[in-house]
């Protein structure tokens, strides 16, 4: 018997945390944990080998992501100041912030970050708008109106200022992090 995950990350996290009573064994393809008594197969040894355990009450399920909501949302361009004070006024009405991913289409972490973004987007969808300028299919005014000396360069903006902002110069999982610390101080 085996559970089918994408990660056996999301097993332990949503099931194992939940309920530490549970023993959990688990391998490359094969996840099985018992809630107290029972038998169940253990694919982690090497070979291909396949050993018994005997327990009783094998327990086994299964669960998928909510699929109601998106996986990643594209950023929406920003292309000229009069789009970006249209923007912000209409971020100010909905009382909402919104984030803007300055960056460029030759920067190579620029490029890296975008699709993660995307993805922290698709968890924010309620509560704040991603939008992205490429500084170099833009008029001079706009980048300067960002104020933007490095890329990428990740900005918090509320109530039609900009509150914060993330330089991104280093690893991504580092600069998503920062990005989600910023967004929870001002949201």
């Amino acid at each position: 018997m085996s559970i089918l995950a994408a990660n056996s990350h999301i097993v332990y996290r949503e099931v194992i945390l939940r309920d530490p009573q549970n023993q959990f064994s688990g391998g490359g393809s094969c996840l099985i944990w018992s809630k107290s008594h029972g038998f169940g197969v253990d694919g982690r040894r090497g070979g291909g080998e396949w050993r018994k355990m005997k327990k009783r009450d094998l327990r086994v399920e299964a669960f998928w992501s909510d699929t109601t909501r998106p996986n990643v949302i594209e950023m929406q361009p920003i292309k000229d100041c009069d789009q970006l004070d249209q923007v912000l006024a209409q971020a100010q009405e909905l009382h909402q912030s919104i984030i803007i991913d300055w960056m460029a289409n030759w920067c190579r972490k620029c490029i890296y970050l975008k699709p993660k973004l995307e993805k922290l987007a698709a968890e924010y969808d309620t509560k704040i708008k991603f939008y992205t300028v490429d500084v170099n299919n833009v008029p001079q005014a706009l980048v300067k109106r960002g104020n933007i000396t490095k890329m990428p360069t990740i900005q918090l903006w509320k109530d039609g200022e900009m509150k914060a902002e993330v330089i991104g110069g280093h690893k991504a999982w580092i600069v998503i992090d920062e990005v989600r610390e910023m967004i929870q101080k001002f949201v």
